[in-house]
């Protein structure tokens, strides 16, 4: 059974800086990052931004990539550790699904600049860099996971179709989820975004 501690042992403890009693300037690079890429943000800019030095950040992450590492290990353990808070905390399984979804337009429509660190390193790297794949891969797994669950739970109380293929349906959430972060950094409108989730929801039904 999936829980909030495997994705905390798996990626939060790796991911959180040793000297930084405040997450604020790690929230800093995630925001550089997301927004210019790994190879578009250069080690000035990220100074600047996170308020340290250039031998705080050495002494703390290493360099720019163990920087950019730290990062999206971070990013991603909160982003999917906030997914699964609101997969398992609805009153059922389906409205689960339907709230996993509406986080994420919630969270498009809030920003003005949508952005998504996951969705930026799957871009500018796809599967060349390892470190970054063993990222991605454990993440994945850990949501795909819950939504296997929940899915389950979900036909076996009639909620959707009971002939519905419980890893296809989980797959097909997590690549809605994508859609719903490209297509607001697209521009997409809210009324737009909002249609793919409830669409999402409809085809499992």
């Amino acid at each position: 059974m999936w829980t909030e501690q495997s994705i905390i042992v798996r990626l939060i403890l790796m991911a959180r800086p040793k000297e930084f009693e405040s997450e604020a300037a790690l929230n800093e690079a995630i925001e550089l990052f997301s927004k210019h890429g790994f190879e578009g943000t250069s080690t000035d800019e990220l100074l600047r931004v996170m308020g340290i030095s250039r031998q705080s950040m050495y002494d703390t992450f290493g360099d720019k990539r163990q920087l950019y590492l730290t990062s999206l290990q971070y990013y991603t353990a909160r982003s999917i550790s906030n997914q699964i808070r609101e997969l398992s905390s609805a009153t059922s399984a389906a409205k689960g699904l339907e709230a996993v979804l509406d986080l994420a337009v919630s969270q498009a429509i809030a920003d003005k600049e949508p952005k998504c660190l996951g969705i930026s390193a799957i871009c500018e790297f796809g599967r060349s860099e390892p470190d970054i794949t063993m990222i991605y891969d454990t993440a994945s797994k850990t949501l795909l996971s819950a939504f296997e669950q929940r899915i389950s739970e979900a036909k076996s109380s009639a909620e959707i179709d009971k002939g519905v293929n419980v890893q296809i349906a989980a797959q097909f959430i997590m690549a809605t989820l994508t859609g719903i972060r490209v297509a607001a950094r697209a521009g997409a409108t809210p009324d737009s975004l909002r249609g793919i989730a409830r669409m999402a929801i409809r085809a499992l039904k």
